[in-house]
């Protein structure tokens, strides 16, 4: 596969930018959550290590460009457990010991005049635009692997349970999702361009804690 073909947004042994965070990854956090999750790149275990307690943010990997061109996501991923008292169906318990967000660049011709004014009252992260939709593909808590139903706080986001439950917790696990295909059939129509690819540990929601671990997350041609 030619380098064109192939996008690495996190390797096994990337470089560090401020912070101590892989390079290209950049910290996410929502208006009105003080706490915040803590990311840190672990050696022993070349990944990136997220700790939640009672807190909430993510990171995100800025990406542009056409899906067709780039549109299998793979990544690995580990969990000490899943949350207790996460629900997927409820605010109170939309908390995740992992998830993978795939963030679509905003694009006003395809909303009317309504959607662009309520848009503006949106804000998915602090100081981030709203994007068009988003995919979010969740470690899920009580969801059966392969379902999907919209974020409890807005129909923008669709999220997929990729694994459920504590069976396989303590182990690495290995996903690969189309996201064209994915957008297709969760929203009905053609993608716009990717915003962002971005990882979130969180827990404010149940007054929890969870942990994870992220690897070679990356984006391909088919």
């Amino acid at each position: 596969m030619n380098a064109a073909a192939l996008a690495v947004l996190l390797s096994t042994a990337p470089a560090l930018g401020p912070g101590g965070l892989p390079a290209g990854w950049e910290p996410l956090d929502f208006p009105r959550i003080k706490a915040h999750t803590a990311y840190e790149w672990s050696a022993s275990s070349a990944a990136l290590h997220a700790r939640a307690e009672k807190s909430a943010s993510g990171l995100i990997h800025r990406r542009e460009g056409p899906v067709p061109e780039l549109p299998i996501l793979r990544w690995r991923w580990m969990v000490s457990g899943t949350v207790a008292g996460g629900d997927e169906r409820r605010k109170k318990g939309d908390d995740y010991a992992a998830r993978v967000y795939v963030t679509f660049r905003y694009e006003p011709r395809r909303v009317g005049l309504f959607a662009r004014l309520k848009r503006g009252t949106v804000k998915l992260f602090r100081g981030e635009r709203a994007p068009h939709n988003a995919i979010c593909y969740i470690w899920a808590n009580k969801l059966a692997a392969g379902r999907d139903l919209p974020s409890p706080y807005t129909k923008k986001v669709r999220m997929v349970a990729v694994r459920s439950g504590d069976e396989g917790a303590g182990e690495w696990r290995s996903e690969e999702r189309d996201v064209l295909e994915d957008y297709r059939r969760l929203f009905g129509e053609e993608p716009p361009p990717y915003a962002g690819i971005a990882l979130m540990t969180d827990a404010d929601d149940t007054g929890g804690t969870a942990q994870a671990w992220y690897a070679d997350v990356s984006l391909s041609a088919r």
